[in-house]
Formats: structure tokens, sequence, C-alpha cells
């Protein structure tokens, strides 16, 4: 077969399937292959018109039709799927070739890959695809792991597919091997945070506001026009507009109540312990999702002490104050959750020399994926400011914006906890600020604790030095470097 395609698509589901359709629209001839053949011969059946596309029954067609340095994205299933996809096409490759993993795999799988394929002369890219199948189709973020010489050859390809905001493409080259499902994957821990702050703002605008989904969609369609502009917002807004055709309810209320998670939370989370990254936002995120597919003891835990929110009958003056104040902290939650996901990125960076541009990741993330929000553009013109910011809360916008919401934060979380209404993100995303902003923490007891217990040793606030104070002894100190 004449080689005629300028990159190859294996893995024909809906993602596969859409983004193969957006890069044939942006004139880029496309191979296309699936395991199943129907699906292939599906697409070019229905969407043929769109584009050029070569259709492939084998992976050897597939292989051979595709020009050199061949480029191949992988669109299955993450996990044991994707390694299998891998171990086809490895042999019918040649040195130079390119193999690009486009699905949400975690990271350290990414680095494996890209190591095993490296030492047979093939280069592996992770790349994240923010957007769901809409992006895939219309314009998804693209976050690019791997070599330079990958990003040359398919560089030119994934910025035409891209969602593009002022004229800039929202994809990038972001690092050698793993920076790419690095980013995407701290990109879904902010997601996280983020679903789980509107939906604790919805909880509290109907059980302490008193207000109806359709009302709250209000609400929110209003909040939109604002600083809280962003993709998940007019989302909420439409889904609460929604009503059931069946039974005439609000849509929100006939759907179980216990949401799904696919592991990319859980992967943020667990690098950042690793990392010793304090995500506390994100952490209380994955950890509702979990706590609501505990549906046995809840209903235990129901039946034994009620369920009911106390009581709070609000005047018109005091629901406007009120939804006023959940505004103001969700805007300031959102930020630090923004705050730590960037935390987590620069110390991703440094641990595995990846050399992460923050600004850059900000611009990428300004249009096509689900964290899309007006305010990115203000992080990125933070790190444009100060490349080596601290923290997102001590650039002047955001210190701005946190300082001036920080007393309606507070009375939000107060009147959720009387109310009986579990808000976790919100409340831990105030003990985070409470916390980086005071002088002194309790973690100097902590010190004294495991020194006492363990010998762990400490240090003074007055002097340099490691000590350890006998206990169990005499209860002198020593220095011990």
């Amino acid at each position: 077969m004449q080689p005629t395609a300028t990159i190859g698509v294996t893995g024909l589901s809906t993602m596969g399937r859409n983004l193969a359709r957006n890069i044939a629209r942006h004139g880029h001839t496309v191979a296309v292959h699936n395991r199943t053949t129907a699906r292939m011969t599906s697409l070019i059946d229905d969407h043929g018109a769109e584009g050029d596309f070569v259709g492939c029954e084998s992976l050897e067609d597939f292989v051979a039709a595709i020009e050199t340095p061949r480029a191949i994205i992988v669109m299955v299933k993450a996990g044991k799927p994707t390694d299998a996809v891998i171990d086809s096409l490895t042999p019918l490759l040649d040195d130079g070739d390119i193999v690009i993993d486009a699905g949400n795999a975690q990271f350290t799988d990414t680095l494996r890959r890209e190591k095993a394929l490296s030492d047979q002369g093939v280069h592996f890219v992770g790349m994240g695809v923010s957007g769901g199948e809409e992006g895939a189709l219309n314009g998804p973020s693209i976050m690019v792991g791997g070599s330079e010489h990958a990003y040359e050859r398919i560089g030119p390809v994934v910025e035409s597919i891209a969602a593009q905001v002022d004229g800039t493409p929202c994809a990038a080259h972001l690092g050698p091997d793993a920076a790419g499902h690095f980013v995407k994957m701290v990109h879904n821990g902010i997601e996280y945070a983020d679903m789980q702050l509107i939906a604790e703002s919805f909880d509290l605008l109907r059980s302490v506001g008193g207000l109806e989904p359709s009302a709250i969609a209000d609400v929110f369609r209003d909040w939109n026009g604002g600083d809280l502009e962003s993709f998940l917002i007019e989302m909420t807004a439409d889904v609460l507009k929604h009503t059931d055709a069946s039974t005439g309810k609000p849509f929100v209320d006939v759907v179980a109540d216990a949401a799904e998670q696919k592991g990319t939370g859980r992967w943020t989370v667990q690098n950042a312990l690793d990392l010793g990254i304090p995500v506390t936002g994100i952490a209380e995120a994955t950890f509702a999702r979990a706590l609501s597919g505990h549906t046995e003891q809840r209903a235990a835990a129901r039946k034994l002490f009620g369920g009911d929110a106390a009581s709070h009958s609000l005047s018109k003056a005091d629901r406007e104050q009120f939804v006023d104040d959940v505004r103001a902290a969700l805007y300031a939650s959102k930020v630090v959750a923004y705050a730590q996901g960037f935390d987590q990125l620069a110390a991703g960076s440094r641990e595995y020399d990846w050399d992460l541009d923050l600004g850059t990741v900000a611009t990428i993330w300004r249009g096509g994926c689900i964290i899309r929000a007006r305010f990115l553009d203000r992080i990125k013109e933070a790190y444009a400011t100060e490349p080596d910011l601290t923290s997102l809360l001590t650039a002047e916008y955001f210190a701005d914006a946190v300082s001036s919401g920080v007393e309606a934060w507070r009375r939000v979380v107060g009147v959720a906890v009387s109310a009986g209404v579990p808000t976790p993100a919100f409340a831990s995303s105030l003990a985070y600020f409470d916390g980086l902003r005071r002088e002194r923490l309790p973690a100097a007891l902590i010190q004294v604790l495991r020194d006492n217990f363990g010998a762990h040793t400490y240090q003074r606030v007055d002097r340099e030095g490691t000590f350890h104070t006998a206990w169990a002894e005499d209860r002198t100190e020593s220095q011990v470097d």
C-alpha cells in the first residue's frame, strides 16, 4: 500500500471516532483502524464526506498507509488494552516512528511505556485530551508530552484540531515523556474539586436558601456573567433547568445521588501525597464521591440520626445575601483548588525534571477543556508576571479576590455546619487558606509528640540545628546535627 495518510487513529469508539473526524475536517488525510472492522466502515460510511479517510482492516495495512515517520494515535481503554495495542503495533514500526496514547492513562504507565519504546527506537507520546466527545470533534485542549522529534512531526496536526482562543491553539508540547499525561491528571483533579464545589453550592442554595432547581439555574446563569464564567457553571445552569419527561420532576431529582469516578481524581491525590503537596480541595472532592457511593452506610446512618437539614427560614433580603455569600465562597474555594493544582504541577515538574511552563498550561486550558474558565486568563497573566510564583493565592488579583470574599466564605461554612449540610470542599478550602496565613500552626506540638514517643527530633525557632529531648530520662536536650 502506498502511504498517503498524514496520521493514523486506531480505536474508534466515540472519542477516537470524533478525533479522527476532527483531523480529517482540518485537511489531514487520516488512516483509521479498529479491532472490530464494522466500526471503521461505519465511520467512513457516515462521515466520509467530511475529509480524507483511509480505511484499514488490518494493522499491517494501517501502518503501511501512514507517511514516515509514522504518527499513530491510540485511543482505547487505559491500562492493559493500551498495552495490548502497543505490543501489536511495535513489531510493525520503524526507528523514528511515533505512538501517541491519547487516552486517560496513568502517567506512571506513560513513563514505563516511553522507556520501553525508546529502547526499541520508537517515540512514545502521552497526549492528554480534554473536552469530552464534543471537544474531540470540535476542538479539545491537548496536552502533549514526549520528545521534540515527536512534536515536530505531530504539532501541526494537534494545533490545527485544538480549540482556539484569541487565535492561540489550546495545544502545546509541555515536556518530555509523561509531562502531558501528568498535566491532564491534575486537570482532572481540579475538575473533581470544581464539580464538588458547584454541587455544594447547589445543595446550600436549595437546603438553606429554599430555592428550587429552576431558580438555582437562574442563579448560576447570573453567576456565569461575571468572574465565575466557566463551562461547568454554564452547564450547571442548563441541566438544572431540565425537567424529566416521564415524571415532570426536576431532572436532578430523578438521578441517583451516587457519583462515579474513573480514577484520575484518586491518582491526583495519591501523587500529591507522594510529592507532599496538600491538595485538600481535590482530596475532599474525591472522598465525597466515594462517600456518595456508600449507599448502605448512608441509609443506616440516616435511619439512626435522621437526614434532613436543619430548618432555616430566610427573608427575601437574607436569601439574597446568602446567595451572594455562596457566590463569593464558591469563587474563593475555586481559586484554592486551582492554586493547589498548580502547586502540584510545579512539584511534579521538579520531581520528574519536566520544566513545565505553568503559564502555558493555563493558556491551553482556556478553551476546549472541561475546566475552561474566564479566570484562566488571570492565571496566565500571573505566571507571565512572576514565573516562579510561590502560590496563585499570593498573586495580586487572586489575593484581592479571596480577601474580599473571605467573610462571606466563613459565613457560608458556618451556616452549613449549623444546618447539617455537608460542605467538605468549601470547608477544607477555607481551612487550607487559614493554615497558609497563620503565623504559628499546632504542628509544633506534633513535632514534640513525635520526638517524645519515637525520637524523631525537631528544629527550634531560636537556633540552627536538629534536636532531641530525652523525654523518658532527665529531659535534657541534645543537638543531633
